[in-house]
Parts: C-alpha cells; sequence; structure tokens
C-alpha cells in the first residue's frame, strides 16, 4: 500500500507553489475556508488567487467547519475536489455531496474510543474518514493505536498534531493518508525546508515497500 499525503492549512503562494511543483507532491493540499480562529484561515479574496495555481494531478480540499449555505455558495465553483467537513450531522453532508457534487471527507474528532463508533453514521455520505483531534486549530493529538483495527470500505486519513519526524511505519498500519499541517511549520509559517524533508521521507517509504 502506498501511503497518501495531504498537507494542510496552505495559505500563501510561495508555499503553494512549491507544494504543486515538487518532484514528489503529496496527493491532496487543504485550505482552510471558514474558521478564522485558525491562523491557516484564508478569506475569499485571497482563496480565489490562490486557486487560479495549477494543482496539476492533486486534488483541492476545502476544509470546513458546519458551513452555512452562503459559504458553499460563494465557494461552489472553485476548482475544489473534496469537501472536508467537521461538526456536520449526517444529513447536511448528504445535502451538500448531492447539491454541490464533491467528493466528501468526514472529520471524526476524538477524543475517547467511544469517539471512534462515530463513523458509523456516515457510512452513506462519506469517500474519506478523517480521524483527528478535537483540538481543531491548536494541534492537539490523539491515540492513534485507537484506529488501528477499523476495517473500512472507504480510506482512512489521520490527523492531529503529526510530526515530520514521526515514524511513517506506524502511521501506515493504521491509515492510508497522513494528514499534517503545523508539523510543517515554523513560528506559525509553513517551512518549506520541512516540507520538502517531509515529502522525501514519504518518498522514501513508498520506494522501500
Amino acid at each position: 500500500m502506498i501511503l497518501k499525503l495531504k498537507i494542510c492549512g496552505v495559505s500563501d503562494l510561495k508555499t503553494l507553489n512549491f507544494i504543486v511543483n515538487h518532484n514528489y507532491p503529496p496527493q491532496f493540499v487543504g485550505f482552510i475556508i471558514n474558521y478564522p480562529k485558525s491562523k491557516r484561515y484564508v478569506d475569499i479574496f485571497k482563496l480565489r488567487e490562490l486557486l487560479k495555481t495549477d494543482k496539476k494531478n492533486l486534488f483541492y480540499v476545502a476544509v470546513l467547519v458546519n458551513p452555512n449555505y452562503n459559504t458553499l455558495e460563494e465557494i461552489k465553483n472553485l476548482p475544489f475536489d473534496y469537501y472536508q467537513l467537521y461538526d456536520c450531522n449526517p444529513d447536511k453532508i448528504k445535502s451538500i455531496k448531492e447539491k454541490y457534487k464533491k467528493k466528501i471527507i468526514t472529520a471524526i474528532t476524538i477524543d475517547s474510543e467511544e469517539d471512534v463508533k462515530k463513523y458509523k453514521l456516515f457510512l452513506d455520505t462519506t469517500d474519506i474518514y478523517l480521524f483527528d483531534s478535537s483540538g481543531y486549530e491548536k494541534s492537539m493529538s490523539f491515540d492513534h493505536r485507537l484506529i488501528k483495527n477499523l476495517n473500512l470500505d472507504q480510506e482512512v486519513m489521520v490527523a492531529g498534531n503529526i510530526k515530520i519526524n514521526d515514524n511513517l511505519e506506524n502511521l501506515k498500519e493504521i491509515a492510508d493518508i497522513i494528514d499534517i499541517s503545523g508539523g510543517l511549520e515554523t513560528a506559525g509559517l509553513k517551512d518549506i525546508s520541512k516540507i520538502e524533508i517531509f515529502l522525501n521521507n514519504v518518498k522514501n517509504l513508498k520506494y522501500e515497500t
């Protein structure tokens, strides 16, 4: 199995150009759309400029926290392939998927083992499950072992304060996709040197297995 990668919270053109033009780019790039509490938030005007960048073979992901109608209408014509949805009930996700014809990453926030079971509510609406900490913008961790024995038809993405020096072999045992954001930053900003290290670490893992 090839480990896939999502770099989330991209908010500047220099970083985005570096990622999409890398020899070993991630499969997904995420943008924080409607959550201004996050230091990685991009407003609609900046977002439009960023998304003029040719994504080549990458997937662009809109990261949305319980989005309202106005937000969804505002971004509907932007070149997103996936909507990553937090704090939405199954009916809302189904409605968004049907109306906007996007693939869905359903975020399940984890504090305890009981929280993992919430994925069962979204079996009919989800293309990818994201298991994340409940810290949102705070880069918190959760015990990734809680999702190790899941056997799902959909792909599994894992997030939660992942660092560039984390053991990728261990992560590969529990997930199809790694979602990393804060681990690629220095002083709150994306650090191209860390992105370079991490992309090459993932590339080396692919060739070793």
